[in-house]
């Protein structure tokens, strides 16, 4: 796969904020381009009848590409995709939209940015299912797979490309992060199956991370599975959090970005989600341990 990358000077073309370390636009197939502030991602594509980009990820990141597509002439944004409700991932909105622009989000995520006043552009139109946006012979399939992290996180198929978007609740390469916050590791695990279940794709493209292919999704999902196991299996053995973090090791995951500093992390997480959603410190056939 060739990938055409551009870095741009912090100095050179905008003052950043203090977290963003580059910014960077690559290629990834025929109209499809991944955009990278710092360690986030989010893709836009070009069409005959405008472009069309998800997530702005911060006021900073989306006065840059605005200024990048403005420069490449390839304004207007016809539509802008909100992933899901995180305002690390949809703040900025005001600054890339035009006035032309649709805003599309799930109705939980769109419900939360009203509800929470986040400083974006409010989406104009939301879904609950599936809703595809096409924009000359392009067509982005937005899906919602249940809960999973944040509200209304959603999965985007892009064809004809063949290029598969997830923000947050997908990484490939690498470990989730840390101690999974705001994530549901159950619904991870059952929407990772249902995008790998329901679409074709060539080639994945995260919030976070690494490009990958549908291999490097089933072995996140394996790891998920693993690790939701183990934490699980050992709790209904009656073993304490610093006990399941001293036994867990999951090595066959250890090719994964971010093993030795967020496995136990993970570990956490998962043993957090079983006491906070799942009640296992009220379960009668197990010692209160939790």
């Amino acid at each position: 796969m060739k990938v055409m990358v551009f870095l741009f000077s912090l100095i050179s073309l905008f003052s950043f904020s203090a977290h963003t370390a580059e910014y960077a636009i690559e290629q990834v197939k025929g109209n499809v381009y991944r955009f990278t502030a710092g360690n986030y991602h989010s893709v836009f594509v070009t069409t005959e009848q405008g472009t069309i980009i998800t997530d702005p990820i911060s006021p900073d990141a989306a006065t840059y590409l605005r200024q990048y597509l403005s420069e490449k002439k390839l304004l207007p944004v016809s539509y802008m995709l909100y992933s899901h409700n995180h305002t690390d991932h949809v703040s900025g909105g005001e600054q890339l939209a035009g006035t032309e622009t649709v805003v599309v989000a799930h109705q939980q995520a769109a419900w939360d940015i009203a509800f929470t006043r986040l400083p974006t552009r409010q989406p104009d139109i939301t879904f609950n299912d599936e809703l595809n946006v096409t924009a000359g012979s392009t067509q982005v399939q937005q899906a919602y797979h249940g809960e999973n992290n944040g509200k209304g996180s959603v999965s985007y198929l892009i064809q004809p490309a063949g290029v598969l978007h997830v923000v947050d609740w997908i990484v490939v390469g690498r470990l989730p992060y840390k101690d999974l916050p705001g994530y549901d590791i159950q619904g991870m695990i059952s929407s990772t199956k249902a995008v790998l279940s329901r679409f074709d794709f060539e080639i994945f493209v995260g919030g976070h991370a690494d490009i990958g292919t549908r291999a490097d999704l089933e072995h996140y999902l394996a790891y998920l599975e693993a690790l939701y196991s183990a934490v699980r299996d050992g709790m209904l053995a009656g073993k304490t959090l610093t006990e399941l973090q001293q036994s867990i090791t999951l090595e066959q995951f250890s090719d994964l970005k971010m093993y030795n500093e967020w496995l136990t992390d993970n570990i956490k997480g998962v043993y957090q989600s079983l006491v906070d959603d799942s009640y296992f410190n009220f379960r009668a056939d197990l010692d209160k341990t939790y």
